[in-house]
């Protein structure tokens, strides 16, 4: 599996519960993914200057991210709304993206 991570913050003033609803009508709306699950850092605990919440996207391979992506900048079925709908109430100063995979993997 290959896993798509954001951290990051929302804006002040987002309703946190607000967020996660606008952020799985996004990721609902993404054929190609596997799973996903949406987290918040609890209590402040960190060792390192990374967003309070945590999106983790689970896809078979590099193709259904790349075919994800797609998805979304060609617009189909209008999901550009559902991305606009969480991505307004994001920090943008504070969003990470990383990206993951299991290990060893075919390729090791």
């Amino acid at each position: 599996m290959d896993i798509y991570t954001i951290y990051c913050d929302v804006n002040e003033g987002v309703n946190p519960h607000e967020f996660v609803t606008n952020m799985k009508k996004f990721l609902d709306a993404l054929p190609t993914m596997q799973s996903y699950r949406i987290t918040r850092m609890k209590l402040g605990f960190r060792s390192m200057d990374v967003g309070e919440w945590r999106i983790d996207m689970e896809f078979k391979n590099m193709q259904d991210l790349d075919d994800a992506m797609k998805h979304v900048v060609t617009d189909t079925d209008n999901i550009e709304e559902k991305h606009y709908g969480f991505n307004q109430m994001v920090d943008m100063e504070t969003i990470q993206h990383l990206l993951y995979r299991d290990w060893p993997d075919q390729y090791e």
